[in-house]
């Protein structure tokens, strides 16, 4: 649209953006040609660990919590963070824990199921197919 020699604002309507962009666009296109206009790499800080580590990272968390000492088998931020800094030797907040969890290594948050240790799964069947018709008869 550019070579054709349409004008901003009807460039603006035709795509949906406001002139403003289109005005951006144009500038970046005058100077740089049609290369100057194709989508950039994402900028800002890189990750502190490389995909090499996070894969040494994977490894080690699937061996489970108890192989790194800790009594329960339950992962938290805290004990996957230890256990990063352990691997590789960079430390890093819980905010950082969790969006490796959550984004590079693809974990979701699971909660252990509460129940009490002394729960008779056998002794519940019983009461309710027993006990539980005879207290809703009634006396």
């Amino acid at each position: 649209m550019f070579e054709d020699g349409v004008s901003n604002a009807e460039i603006a309507r035709a795509v949906g953006v406001c002139a403003e962009s289109v005005r951006r666009w144009r500038r970046a296109w005058e100077e740089g040609g049609a290369s100057a206009l194709r989508r950039r790499a994402a900028t800002g800080r890189p990750p502190k660990l490389d995909d090499a580590q996070v894969e040494n990272v994977r490894a080690a968390l699937a061996r489970g919590a108890q192989a790194h000492g800790f009594e329960a088998d339950l992962w938290t931020l805290e004990r996957v963070g230890a256990v990063v800094e352990q691997v590789t030797g960079v430390s890093l907040s819980r905010a950082s824990v969790w969006r490796l969890l959550t984004g590079r290594l693809g974990w979701s948050l699971q909660r252990p199921e509460r129940r009490a240790v002394e729960r008779d799964e056998s002794e519940i069947a019983r009461w309710i197919a027993h006990e539980w018709p005879r207290i809703k008869r009634g006396p």
